[in-house]
């Protein structure tokens, strides 16, 4: 793992003593503009955090910076459009050049999110990761934390304590809202279900929570089943989804509260009409909003990710270059929901 740039290092690329190289950094007088000229684009060049006055100079040069985010499921059209946004936020920044590394965790193993880490780690001034909670990867948020790399969490806050923010939903208000669209939708007795990807998921557990606590306080008619556990996956989604439908024929509705969503509109559009079943999904995707529009979705409960990578980078930029970041930052964003007739 590479270490952070010191005075040294920045003296060494610039050519100047480390005495020349302190005045320059810490703005004080008697330094010529071609040794701060030096100096800037050494510390650029290095990633060492540079004063606002030295991080535009004479020529133009901005700073640059490496940003490291570690996402999964390459193949899903969710987290391909959340890898193009967080490309689009980072290209928008007029104050930096950040080079954006995005890569993709092989499995939803703790192993192979520490793997991607890692190698993020070597090459990268801060990560984001979408990943599974495991003390593994806690741990490992609090070892590149006190080395100076900050790590960040999207979606499923993995690093707690150990990170340095977490950015994404409310899951538990999430699972509320799913809640309280199921409870309206459905007025009399009946028996719904819930899917979550599995237990190394605490945010969509946080959705769980919320689900069943809505519906046991204002639809306590409607009846939740056992939860299960689809690992995420769009076939496993599609049998277990008929698979249920034929063992609870009067099934009313489904929450899928993760990912594999796919495989329960699938499973819907072979065995039940359109708008029989109440299915209350996560984030617009290509199959999701059809799903909608063919009224087989009743809603979509989805993440700004816009707003969310906009966010995410500021405070990644601002931590890198010391100018304001907090440590521990919770940026909970508000849900954007879609019905069928938001398509």
């Amino acid at each position: 793992m590479s270490r952070r740039p010191t005075i040294i290092d920045v003296a060494r690329e610039a050519g100047l003593g480390a005495a020349t190289v302190d005045r320059v950094l810490h703005e004080r007088a008697n330094v010529s503009e071609r040794a701060r000229d030096r100096v800037a684009k050494a510390a650029q060049k290095l990633g060492y955090p540079l004063p606002a006055s030295l991080r535009e100079t004479p020529n133009g040069n901005l700073p640059t910076l490496n940003l490291g985010f570690v996402l999964h499921k390459r193949g899903q059209a969710f987290y391909q459009n959340f890898a193009k946004e967080i490309e689009t936020a980072c290209q928008m920044r007029p104050d930096v050049k950040i080079n954006a590394h995005v890569r993709f965790s092989a499995s939803q193993s703790p192993d192979d999110f520490a793997k991607e880490l890692r190698a993020a780690a070597e090459t990268c001034q801060a990560i984001a990761a979408t990943a599974v909670n495991h003390s593994s990867l806690a741990r490992l948020a609090e070892e590149l934390n006190r080395s100076g790399i900050p790590v960040f969490s999207m979606l499923n806050d993995f690093t707690g304590s150990s990170g340095s923010g977490y950015f994404g939903l409310d899951n538990m208000r999430a699972g509320r809202l799913a809640g309280w669209m199921m409870g309206t939708r459905l007025q009399k007795p009946c028996k719904v279900a819930i899917f979550v990807g599995g237990t190394r998921w605490h945010g969509q557990a946080m959705r769980e929570t919320g689900f069943r606590a809505y519906l046991r306080e204002y639809a306590s008619r409607i009846g939740v089943l056992d939860t299960s556990v689809n690992l995420e996956t769009r076939q496993l989604t599609y049998e277990a989804t008929l698979e249920l439908l034929n063992r609870v024929p009067d099934l009313a509705g489904l929450y899928v509260a993760g990912g594999g969503m796919e495989g329960a509109i699938a499973a819907l559009r072979e065995a039940r009409p359109a708008d029989k079943i109440t299915l209350i999904v996560n984030e617009l995707t290509p199959e999701s909003s059809k799903g909608l529009a063919d009224r087989y979705v009743t809603m979509v409960i989805a993440t700004p990710l816009q707003q969310l990578c906009t966010n995410l980078i500021d405070q990644m930029v601002r931590r890198v270059l010391q100018t304001g970041g907090s440590t521990g930052t919770r940026t909970e964003l508000q849900p954007q929901l879609f019905l069928p007739e938001s398509v």
